[in-house]
């Protein structure tokens, strides 16, 4: 599902990762940890296309992504990966509904379809009385669960969550945390998360520790 090979990326003389590499199946949930400045953040930007590594090659479903630029690459982020943020990255002038719409919307769905489509993400994330609510109108857990319904919206190969349970208190990190197992279990979901932490890391079915740009 997911393979990364050989990456490196350096950030003027500092390397950041150190010729990693990983693979990832589908439906499976990997947890990557480590202390502060270990390359975890960078390695996952790399693998959803949000950065470019110097070297190394990244696939996600057999597309080799670090030959993609341009409308192409945009347009494989959106179909093919989601995207969970520790502040959940909503837009406040936008309802939780059309926060949910938009990358349906970006990749040429036609509203009415994007429309049922949140909707119904929303109502199985138990969200269907908040639809209209925007972010200022939300809890902190209800935003992080707009956030995860935004990410499956185009039903994307692989989820990258960045310390998504970060911002959390413990109710709301334990909710959101059962709702990734939830995602493998019902939708097969594959999930690659960024964490510092250890109950998270714990539960998940891999745990990928790096330190000073290496996985151990």
């Amino acid at each position: 599902m997911v393979k990364a090979t050989n990456i490196t990326k350096s950030f003027g003389d500092l390397q950041v990762l150190k010729s990693v590499s990983l693979e990832v199946k589908k439906g499976e949930i990997v947890s990557i940890v480590g202390p502060s400045g270990a390359g975890k953040t960078t390695l996952l930007q790399i693998i959803g296309t949000l950065d470019n590594a110097d070297s190394g090659q990244v696939f996600i479903n057999s597309t080799q992504t670090d030959t993609l630029s341009g409308k192409g690459l945009s347009t494989f982020r959106n179909k093919e990966i989601g995207f969970i943020f520790q502040f959940h990255q909503l837009l406040p002038e936008f309802t939780a509904l059309e926060n949910v719409m938009i990358p349906a919307l970006i990749g040429k769905v036609n509203s009415k379809e994007a429309e049922a489509k949140a909707k119904e993400l929303l109502t199985f994330l138990q969200l269907d009385n908040r639809l209209t609510h925007k972010p200022n109108e939300l809890s902190g857990g209800e935003k992080q669960r707009v956030a995860v319904a935004r990410a499956l919206i185009n039903n994307p190969s692989v989820i990258l969550a960045d310390e998504p349970s970060g911002s959390l208190d413990t109710k709301n990190k334990d909710e959101l945390h059962r709702l990734f197992f939830d995602l493998r279990d019902k939708l097969n979901q594959t999930i690659i998360i960024v964490t510092h932490d250890k109950q998270l890391a714990s539960i998940s079915d891999r745990v990928i520790e790096m330190k000073d740009g290496m996985i151990l």
